[in-house]
């Protein structure tokens, strides 16, 4: 019980830390953060394929699809030069120490795992899929069209105007 109770505080701790950052490439590190440390949540609360699938599909998938998000909106050399002040070594403590903690709990949890009771309902990828794409269907549509819409509005809001010349002018117009 004591690692699950770390965990969850691990992820609260990363959670707010995601909330409260104001350069989104350190929310995304701190997102990362508690996403596996919610897979390790469910890993302990018997059900390692929802873990797998948090780790694959949200820490995995959702998360290159927001670093190329962040990376396209490309604020210019003046923004890299900032962010790389900005990553400097001391911004990776945080995570890094947290990132420790979860894999020693992680490899405290399977060399002890005779001791974890598991319980007998165990989700198998037939019954997530069947869920999915059955009742559930709706909400995952609705949820790739958020996406979808969010990278778009994200890529017009970020997106620089070209300056056009006019071929008799020495300024231009936007």
């Amino acid at each position: 019980m004591i690692a699950f109770y770390i965990t969850s505080a691990i992820t609260i701790l990363s959670t707010l830390l995601v909330i409260t950052r104001k350069n989104a490439l350190h929310a995304l590190l701190f997102m990362i953060i508690s996403l596996l440390s919610l897979s390790i949540i469910f890993y302990l609360l018997g059900s390692p394929f929802i873990a797998a699938l948090e780790i694959i599909i949200y820490a995995g998938a959702i998360m290159v699809l927001f670093v190329f998000v962040i990376m396209m909106l490309n604020l210019g050399r003046a923004s890299v030069n900032q962010e790389k002040a900005w990553l400097s070594g001391k911004i990776w403590i945080g995570p890094a120490v947290l990132a420790a903690i979860l894999l020693a709990e992680l490899i405290w949890v399977i060399a002890v795992h005779e001791d974890i009771p598991v319980s007998p309902a165990v989700s198998t990828p037939k019954e997530v899929g069947m869920k999915l794409f059955g009742p559930y269907l709706i909400g995952v549509e609705l949820a790739a069209m958020l996406l979808i819409a969010g990278i778009i509005g994200a890529y017009h809001l970020g997106k620089k105007k070209k300056v056009v010349y006019h071929r008799f002018m020495k300024g231009g117009t936007k």
